[in-house]
């Protein structure tokens, strides 16, 4: 099973409104034409996630846009809500289109977790205690290796800025993962870069950050294709022997870069 993940495209209810210098709607087709044309026609993903922050203003158009691009598009797709979305327009929008977190999917022997950190009204992210006790319970029954995405990042990634905007409640969260054998790999957004670790405690399971389709922040680790600055998303395949291969994807800029950073 290979999934496509793709990131913080910030879109807006204006199609050719700006977001920072950048046009969110053409960079996000662009990202899914790139990414695709990378991976190439013999082998397309099974399934494309996109891990948060959809709509920049929150509005319904934005979420229209996103239905409008997907509708073109005959793949799966599962979405995460993000500190810049709107949870109630995002399911009311896009709920018959899409999975949306949270949630379980079956992946051939895989099961994908999504996890919702959107908080109203704050940067930074939060499950909550029955968020926690719907994982548990999903961790207890599941069966097969396991993958996990949520939007915020779950552990400090090395930035100041970054860190603080994080997952807020990460510590309960890390301590259930931690105690689950099957679990192989962590997925998250928010960041707009490439970023790779391990989980606490578990040498053995992999934690990736994923780019922007938009715009990138300052890298805290060294881009391995050395682009840092350029859009950019993930491939993952998970293979049933329960190991997971990952491809780091970019491609160029339809814009400039503007001086402001993404918000």
């Amino acid at each position: 099973m290979r999934i496509l993940q793709l990131s913080d495209p910030h879109l807006l209810a204006d199609p050719d409104g700006h977001c920072r210098g950048r046009q969110p709607l053409p960079a996000l087709r662009e990202a899914v034409r790139q990414a695709l044309l990378q991976i190439g026609p013999a082998s397309p993903p099974d399934l494309l996630l996109i891990s948060g922050d959809l709509c920049q203003d929150e509005s319904w158009g934005g979420y229209v846009r996103l239905r409008e691009l997907l509708e073109s598009q005959e793949l799966p797709v599962a979405l995460l809500p993000g500190n810049h979305d709107q949870a109630l327009l995002l399911r009311a929008v896009l709920g018959r289109r899409a999975t949306v977190a949270p949630a379980v999917l079956p992946l051939g022997p895989w099961q994908l977790v999504l996890l919702a950190s959107h908080r109203p009204g704050h940067l930074a992210g939060w499950l909550g205690s029955r968020q926690r006790i719907w994982l548990e319970r999903q961790l207890a029954i599941g069966a097969g290796p396991l993958l996990v995405a949520l939007h915020h990042p779950p552990l400090a990634i090395g930035s100041s800025e970054l860190d603080a905007m994080g997952l807020r409640d990460a510590g309960p969260l890390l301590r259930l993962l931690a105690a689950t054998p099957r679990l192989k790999a962590v997925l998250f957004g928010h960041v707009h870069q490439h970023w790779q670790g391990r989980l606490p405690g578990r040498p053995d399971v992999s934690v990736y950050g994923c780019p922007s389709t938009l715009c990138g922040f300052g890298p805290v680790q060294p881009c391995p294709l050395e682009r840092p600055d350029d859009p950019g998303g993930r491939l993952l395949e998970l293979l049933p022997s329960g190991e997971i291969r990952q491809r780091l994807l970019r491609w160029p800029a339809l814009a400039a870069p503007s001086v402001a950073p993404c918000a």
